[in-house]
């Protein structure tokens, strides 16, 4: 019965250490690609435009997980230094600015 007492409590602790998703940041994502990803993207297209690099016709991303891969690809060999949270911010707002993925 000295469970039944202490029930709340340990429900309540249960939920509190339970991981919180939380929705992303679009204007992060927004924020970080002007700040970490448009100028590269730009000296790479060779037009200065560093949109371009989404919209192109041979795009090499066809899905939100090829998304989400080379947007980490490139967290990583740039050394960005992107929290994976940012990762997702950035992720979300290249699929609602350009790609239109189906989650």
């Amino acid at each position: 019965m000295i469970l039944r007492r202490y029930m709340p409590v340990i429900t309540l602790s249960v939920l509190m250490s339970a991981p919180v998703i939380a929705a992303p940041d679009l204007a992060n994502g927004k924020s970080i690609d002007q700040q970490k990803c448009y100028a590269c993207h730009a000296k790479k297209s060779g037009f200065g435009n560093g949109d371009m690099i989404y919209t192109r016709s041979d795009s090499k991303v066809k899905s939100l997980a090829n998304l989400k891969r080379m947007v980490g690809l490139c967290n990583s060999e740039l050394r960005l230094d992107l929290f994976p949270e940012d990762e997702a911010d950035v992720v979300a707002y290249l699929n609602q600015q350009f790609y239109k993925f189906k989650p």
